[in-house]
């Protein structure tokens, strides 16, 4: 799962940082407001990739999906990747539990096989 998830993470970080220069052009939001939040938003993201096994990770995760959706109201685009990333990382969590499940059964397996010694193949 920390795989999925923090190749989603740092996919993340890259379009923060552009919607952050798309959101500048914007005369009505200070330039200060707009990278203390992006910036914020950024920092959040890179954290959360060494944070994602951990309690409270992956809900973290979903706060920052849901930042991503509503940051629409300044840069519209952000409501289609806001939307999109929010699919990625529900997508990274659900089938990234599945590759953690299926590589302990496998190495449940392989344990149980060595434990068992040579001859009982």
């Amino acid at each position: 799962m920390r795989t999925l998830c923090s190749s989603t993470l740092i996919g993340e970080f890259f379009v923060i940082g552009f919607a952050g220069l798309v959101a500048m052009k914007d005369d009505a939001l200070a330039m200060s407001t707009v990278w203390w939040v992006c910036g914020t938003a950024m920092v959040l993201s890179v954290l959360l990739c060494g944070m994602i096994t951990r309690p409270g990770g992956v809900q973290l995760g979903w706060v920052l999906q849901v930042g991503l959706i509503a940051s629409g109201f300044f840069v519209p685009v952000m409501f289609v990747l806001g939307a999109a990333f929010a699919v990625l990382w529900w997508c990274s969590v659900h089938y990234g539990r599945k590759v953690d499940e299926i590589k302990a059964g496998w190495a449940a397996s392989q344990a149980a096989q060595a434990s068992a010694g040579p001859d009982a193949a």
